[in-house]
């Protein structure tokens, strides 16, 4: 339908009966996708081939649910992932098939074969079809385009730690970056903003001062501080909080919107990027109410939203390193090198980190190809490329997942005999399907090497100690978790691997009155726990997002007690 030498993305058409009606459908998108249609599998293969030879991407695939040349639009599916894995693939059913075709299609999409299954319009203003398709391409643009549009520019050095953190920071905030070397006309240009002799690395973002960081905390408040509290005047601001929520991960989402939304003043404390440990995630398709799935930043900046337009307060940046427990109807005190609040109740919702895998070797090139957690922003330089990911869980599945559309090869490295004993079976489908991903059970890294960057890692069979290297430029650790709560008073009742206990699980000799905390309270009054950092809780999102809904309740039952 366009010029092939437009450089848009290409949407292709795909159906032997209603090539035409899609690209009817299709036409609100002509003016930024370059529209092609295909009439067969072997045809798609041809239109992928030559956009992608004139130098285009190609988007999306949208297939009719049978097609001439193939026995199951499954195997199409299978080519044409092949020939471009980033691409979403839908399947579009016309109306007389879409029953029919079903139940044996979607336990393809369950494995990955394909992103949605679909009714193809039979008029217009069909939104519900085209929320689904803004949808994947906007997750699309979102993980395999440069961004048109830019909030803020770093320029350093490819393989400094701090760069690498600062832009996995902003990617999980959701703001569009650009990243630079010093010596790109890109980084000279912004180099002349900056006093002769600064530092790097160098943030620039309009209507904002220029920031020298050496940390994502600084870059955090210099972007994130207080936006809440612009427009409010200071008068208004409680001297006490009814509510701080310490962690910014699913469970403090929402506790903060369950508990601003119902009077409470409430303020949510997070030193890093809003989302935790879910916000890394590339794409959460068991959340309910997501039946296409839901990326973690886009799921954490969703909650947050939310939570700010009920007013709550969000410091962003601030790390909390201290805890004082009020006493005797005394606010408690949260403390960090430059800040403190009171508060007349506390949630700690701080979550998990993953635990370091302690190998020096690895430990000196974090940064430099080696990464904790899934660091999404690093996914398009992994470009044909070997990664190894190791972990077993959810988290890890996801990350490999992902990298698959990139990596040349991605391998999931795991102690256990099987993945199946600590991920979903969704995940596990989708890993076993996928051509690209291959799982190394009974196995642990011990090493890793390379000059500037990493370049191979060496790997440990756990029964037979067999060793052997492997090349890798990236290597992604999803190691189990610690929870984060050093910052904690000797008051709050923990247990032998430090997860906060909340309810019956406290120490009897702690209750008051011989009775237990409710459910979520720790060991000290007016102080609960919600989330991962909870011992005993369910690793999942889900579980943490209810979690979080249930302790407002208890907070409001303990700030307004009933009468006796």
């Amino acid at each position: 339908m366009t010029d092939t030498t437009t450089g848009l993305p290409v949407i292709v058409l795909v159906s032997a009966e209603h090539s035409e009606t899609l690209l009817e459908v299709f036409f609100r998108y002509s003016r930024e996708y370059d529209l092609r249609t295909a009439t067969s599998c072997a045809g798609a293969c041809e239109v992928v081939e030559s956009a992608l030879a004139a130098g285009q991407q190609v988007a999306l695939l949208v297939s009719d649910s049978r097609l001439p040349d193939v026995d199951s639009i499954l195997r199409a599916f299978a080519e044409w992932r092949g020939l471009v894995p980033t691409a979403r693939r839908i399947i579009a059913a016309p109306f007389d098939r879409f029953l029919t075709d079903a139940p044996g299609l979607r336990v393809g999409m369950a494995k990955g074969k394909y992103d949605a299954y679909l009714l193809m319009p039979r008029g217009t203003r069909d939104e519900e079809f085209h929320h689904a398709v803004t949808d994947l391409l906007s997750d699309w643009t979102w993980t395999t385009t440069d961004p048109d549009v830019v909030t803020a520019k770093i320029v350093g050095e490819e393989d400094d730690p701090v760069v690498h953190d600062i832009r996995d920071f902003f990617d999980r905030m959701g703001l569009p970056t650009r990243f630079a070397t010093p010596d790109s006309e890109v980084g000279r240009h912004v180099g002349e903003l900056f006093d002769e002799g600064a530092g790097y690395p160098r943030i620039w973002a309009a209507n904002r001062e220029p920031v020298v960081a050496t940390s994502v905390r600084e870059v955090a408040r210099a972007f994130f501080d207080n936006e809440a509290e612009r427009d409010l005047d200071a008068r208004e601001r409680p001297d006490v909080a009814d509510v701080v929520v310490v962690g910014g991960g699913p469970a403090g989402l929402a506790t903060a919107v369950y508990a601003a939304s119902e009077g409470l003043s409430t303020v949510v404390l997070d030193g890093s990027a809003i989302g935790g440990q879910a916000g890394t995630s590339s794409m959460i398709r068991n959340y309910l109410g997501f039946p296409r799935g839901i990326s973690g930043m886009r799921l954490a900046q969703r909650a947050r939203n939310q939570a700010l337009r009920f007013g709550t307060r969000f410091h962003t940046g601030w790390e909390v390193e201290e805890l004082v427990a009020g006493r005797d109807g005394a606010p408690h005190v949260l403390r960090g090198s430059d800040f403190e609040l009171s508060a007349r109740s506390v949630v700690i919702a701080s979550g998990v980190r993953y635990r370091h895998l302690g190998v020096p070797s690895v430990e000196e090139r974090v940064g430099r190809g080696v990464n904790y957690g899934a660091a999404m922003s690093q996914s398009r330089e992994m470009e044909d490329q070997d990664v190894v990911v190791v972990g077993g869980g959810n988290s890890a599945g996801q990350a490999a997942v992902h990298l698959a559309r990139f990596a040349r090869s991605v391998t999931i490295c795991v102690r256990r005999p099987s993945l199946s004993e600590t991920m979903s079976a969704y995940l596990v489908g989708e890993i076993e399907f996928n051509p690209r991903i291959t799982v190394e059970t009974c196995t642990e890294v011990v090493e890793a090497g390379g000059d500037a960057h990493l370049e191979w890692v060496s790997l440990r069979h756990t029964d037979s100690g067999e060793r052997r290297r492997k090349s890798a430029y990236g290597l992604f650790l999803l190691l189990g978790a610690e929870p984060h709560c050093h910052w904690l008073p000797d008051e709050v009742a923990r247990d032998r691997r430090g997860f906060v206990l909340t309810g019956r699980e406290v120490p009897r000799e702690r209750w008051l009155e011989d009775l237990p905390p409710p459910n979520l309270a720790t060991s000290v009054p007016g102080i609960f726990a919600a989330g991962d950092v909870r011992a005993g809780s369910m690793k999942r999102v889900a579980a943490a997002t209810g979690e979080g809904a249930s302790v407002v309740p208890l907070v409001h039952a303990f700030l307004a007690p009933e009468p006796a």
